[in-house]
């Protein structure tokens, strides 16, 4: 469908709500001013509807949210944007919620199939205004000059949409060592990190040091850590993650983008997370303030 049909949709028949403030830290950088801003990640409310994890962001008083675009994922598949861009679009206003990224996460992301989804969903950011799209490097251990071809295509794709790329960091990917993220990000002009640190943490090399990557990172997802792969995920404060220093080195690059929650409500978790999502929530704004 062409973009201008998807536009059309974007601004026909939603209704007008009032815009949420937005609770953000002003930086300044060469007379530059700034603003770092708490976003959710839709996963948060796995068990929800795609409508209903909105509203419940919205109702917390997020600024933005962070939209899970996945293959079997609980709210929203990319097959759904190609086969009717349109009809998402109207969902997405409906919601009345600004969007700060999508994470796109596709079972097979090689070949032309893989490059019409992603095109499609490059589309779809374009003209609902989100800057980014966050797609993952490929299994740890496959042929990392392959995949480095694969994301410098893919990057191109996104800025003929006028979107940025970014690759996030995860253990079972090829970017679980920071100097393979790094490589890729000098390889392949405009691609961005996607920081999740709690992979660095808990991941397979241990608690490593990932400085290095702060001037390439364009978004960033948050959950409380342990430095264990089992306490992946725990209660706000009962973890290791370093937000304070986190966001100082974010500050020294001039980075003015979500600071993302992403406390995941999986099966059987070992905890409520809507309160977990607050304390979060609560602690990154004082944090930004």
């Amino acid at each position: 469908m062409p973009a201008t049909d998807w536009g059309s949709a974007f601004r026909a028949g939603a209704c007008e709500k009032p815009k949420l403030r937005m609770r953000t830290r002003a930086v300044r950088r060469r007379g530059e001013v700034r603003a770092v801003y708490v976003a959710c990640s839709t996963l948060s409310f796995g068990r929800a509807t795609l409508e209903e994890a909105l509203q419940s962001v919205r109702e917390m008083r997020f600024a933005k949210a962070d939209l899970a675009i996945h293959d079997g994922g609980p709210h929203l598949a990319p097959t759904d944007v190609l086969t009717d861009g349109a009809k998402v679009m109207q969902r997405l206003k409906a919601a009345n919620l600004p969007l700060a990224a999508f994470h796109l996460a596709l079972t097979d992301d090689q070949g032309p199939s893989a490059r019409a989804t992603l095109r499609a969903v490059c589309r779809l950011a374009r003209v609902s205004t989100v800057p980014l799209i966050t797609v993952a490097a490929a299994p740890f251990g496959s042929d990392f000059d392959a995949d480095a071809d694969r994301l410098c295509a893919w990057t191109r794709i996104a800025e003929s949409e006028g979107v940025m790329l970014s690759v996030e960091t995860h253990s079972q990917t090829l970017t679980a060592d920071p100097l393979g993220a790094l490589e890729l990000c000098r390889r392949i002009p405009g691609l961005g990190l996607t920081l999740d640190p709690s992979h660095y943490l808990a991941g397979p090399h241990g608690n490593c040091n990932y400085d290095s990557l702060f001037p390439y990172v364009r978004h960033v997802r948050l959950r409380d850590t342990g430095p264990k792969p089992e306490d992946f995920q725990v209660r706000v404060g009962q973890g290791e993650l370093e937000y304070g220093r986190i966001i100082t080195m974010l500050e020294k690059v001039g980075y003015d983008r979500a600071l993302t929650v992403d406390i995941r409500d999986v099966p059987d978790g070992p905890f409520p997370v809507e309160p977990e999502v607050r304390k979060l929530k609560y602690l990154l704004e004082s944090l930004c303030e």
